[in-house]
């Protein structure tokens, strides 16, 4: 739907050219021939014919209304074709004609509002790619020191869409990116991830504090949501291979070195945006070839016959080679996998690797270092 992962498609409208169409007027066609030659050859009187009943019923299961229409004539042609090559006329042939006709008219109006159903759906499923294209944009493949690659994994084919949001910037205080995820799902959460990241890209130009940034995010969340609503997030900058981490009740990002996966948990939890949040950051000192994986709880309530996705036993294999996007793209298949294609929750992921730190004059102070200096 979204960077890195489309919205998962929906059936479109069914033209009677389309290839479901073709094949529902074929398959129609071949039972149609079937039954034909049996009553022919086996000279019933019309024992069989009523099977022919299947043929608008079986289109209509793949086409086009038009196409149920088609079946259905076709149908009444071959009964008409026994009554001339048999030379026989009775009630179940006429039974059966009234019955084709009965079928016929039921299932092109049965094609017909799949058909407006799955137009409706499309269209919504549009409607939301746009909406939340709107919100979040691309990045990477580089933001400062960094490789990036993110993806958002669709948790519906319907036009349900949620608040999780991303972002990663460079910036005079090194680069910076957010992972959140706003309660609930709907336009009301687009709107209000919208809020946080629009006041994101903005202060994380400003404030040399990622404290600091918390605190402009908490006061924006909570201008505009109710008692209930919040959005969890996790702030972090890299400057020259010291990374800061300051997460506001937020998943923990997951650290890969050299064949482990580490989690980067907070000194202390903090409660979401729009709670005013206390963070407490937490800082790293980062290797060449080391990986952050960042990642909303719809991984971790990814689940199958209630057992959760194995995310920290198979985080290094999935995610330890190739590129940084080689990597999301074997997560999000292994994850596919194992939920059987059936997801709880919308899952944004972002994936960096540090190459090794940069040659830079006049460097400013890491946050950590500021929010030091100041206390």
């Amino acid at each position: 739907m979204l960077v890195g992962v489309p919205m998962q498609s929906l059936p479109s409208g069914r033209s009677p050219l389309s290839r479901g169409s073709r094949a529902g007027l074929g398959a129609a066609v071949v039972l149609l021939a079937i039954v034909l030659m049996i009553d022919i050859a086996d000279g019933s009187e019309g024992r069989y014919t009523p099977l022919m009943l299947v043929a608008p019923m079986l289109a209509a299961a793949l086409a086009h209304w038009r196409t149920v229409v088609a079946s259905g004539v076709v149908a009444l042609a071959a009964i008409v074709a026994c009554l001339f090559v048999q030379d026989r006329v009775n009630v179940t042939d006429g039974v059966t004609m009234a019955g084709i006709l009965l079928a016929t008219g039921v299932s092109a109006l049965v094609a017909h509002l799949y058909q407006r159903q799955s137009e409706h759906l499309a269209e919504l499923s549009k409607l939301a790619s746009v909406a939340q294209q709107a919100v979040l944009r691309p990045i990477g493949p580089q933001v400062g020191g960094l490789a990036v690659a993110a993806r958002y994994i669709s948790s519906t084919a319907t036009a349900e869409i949620g608040g999780d949001l991303y972002e990663a910037i460079d910036t005079p205080f090194g680069a910076r990116m957010i992972i959140g995820d706003v309660r609930g799902k709907g336009l009301d959460a687009v709107r209000l991830a919208s809020i946080v990241l629009g006041s994101y890209r903005h202060v994380a130009f400003e404030r040399a504090d990622l404290r600091a940034i918390v605190a402009d995010l908490d006061r924006a969340v909570a201008r505009n949501v109710g008692d209930e609503d919040f959005v969890t997030a996790a702030l972090l900058e890299e400057r020259g291979g010291t990374l800061t981490i300051v997460n506001c009740g937020h998943p923990a990002p997951l650290l890969l070195r050299r064949g482990q996966v580490i989690p980067l948990d907070p000194p202390a939890p903090a409660p979401p945006l729009g709670f005013m949040p206390v963070a407490r950051p937490r800082v790293e000192r980062l290797e060449p070839g080391d990986r952050l994986l960042l990642f909303t709880d719809g991984l971790g309530e990814a689940r199958r016959e209630g057992e959760f996705f194995p995310i920290a036993e198979r985080a290094w294999r999935l995610l330890g080679h190739g590129t940084v996007a080689d990597g999301l793209a074997s997560l999000e298949a292994a994850l596919v996998e194992w939920v059987q294609g059936h997801l709880d929750d919308d899952i944004a992921l972002v994936l960096l690797e540090y190459a090794g730190a940069r040659l830079e004059a006049a460097l400013a102070l890491p946050s950590w270092e500021v929010g030091a200096t100041e206390g």
